[in-house]
């Protein structure tokens, strides 16, 4: 599968790029298929299953309060509205 519909994809994504991006994704995206086709490939014996996972995080066996530090902590923002931080917007939405 080396003809990828790049553009078709973007939109599928709902994401934007330019066609500099696009001749660049071209050239890229046949050599990670193949990658990812040459790992599909490989036979990994059944026994090589994941260590057991433990839970590493302490207990919370005496929780503080709910909003017991929210003054504290809203008093060192910068900027605030009522009960929340105001910070600058970084991600622009389309309509």
């Amino acid at each position: 599968m080396t003809d990828v519909d790049i553009r078709a994809l973007a939109r599928l994504a709902r994401l934007e790029i330019s066609d500099d991006e696009v001749a660049k994704l071209e050239k890229d995206i046949p050599s990670i298929l193949e990658f990812v086709d040459t790992i599909q490939k490989l036979d990994v014996p059944a026994d090589a299953a994941s260590p057991t996972l433990r839970n590493v995080l302490r207990e919370d066996v005496d929780p503080h309060e709910s909003g017991k530090y929210t003054e504290t902590l809203l008093s060192a923002a910068p900027a605030r509205e009522g009960n929340r931080v105001v910070v600058k917007q970084v991600i622009s939405r389309k309509k």
